[in-house]
């Protein structure tokens, strides 16, 4: 596995963990739910999974694989990166003044928050 394919599974695997937990289908995914979800052989990614629990972003849990604190930082930045674009108005959420538009990590929060405010309602 070369480092360029390793950085961009982590970061599939880290956003698509984060996400799953954020929405509460799963805090400890397996490998075979994982590679289903990201659309790989479970096979293919098991050595990823490995690796990353090596590198400290994941850990066991049970049969099934649990973000780390430094692999869900990872994960929500990573989230926050790639649907950075529907944080703002076009959702009627925020407008461009947000204070969620000032950084991945902020957005991120924003979009953490009104998921915390939409699961009390």
């Amino acid at each position: 596995m070369s480092e360029l394919d390793a950085l961009r599974v982590r970061e599939e695997v880290l956003q698509a963990m984060y996400w799953m937990r954020g929405e509460g289908l799963a805090d400890a995914p397996t490998a075979e739910e994982l590679a289903r979800f990201l659309a790989v052989p479970a096979p293919t990614l098991t050595p990823y999974l490995d690796r990353f629990t090596v590198e400290g972003h994941l850990e066991r849990s049970g049969a099934g694989y649990a973000l780390t604190a430094r692999g869900a930082e990872l994960g929500k930045r990573s989230f926050a990166d790639e649907f950075a674009g529907l944080t703002g108005q076009g959702h009627g959420e925020c407008d461009e003044d947000c204070w969620c538009h000032d950084s991945p990590d902020e957005a991120a929060r924003c979009l953490e928050e009104r998921r915390e405010h939409a699961h009390t309602h």
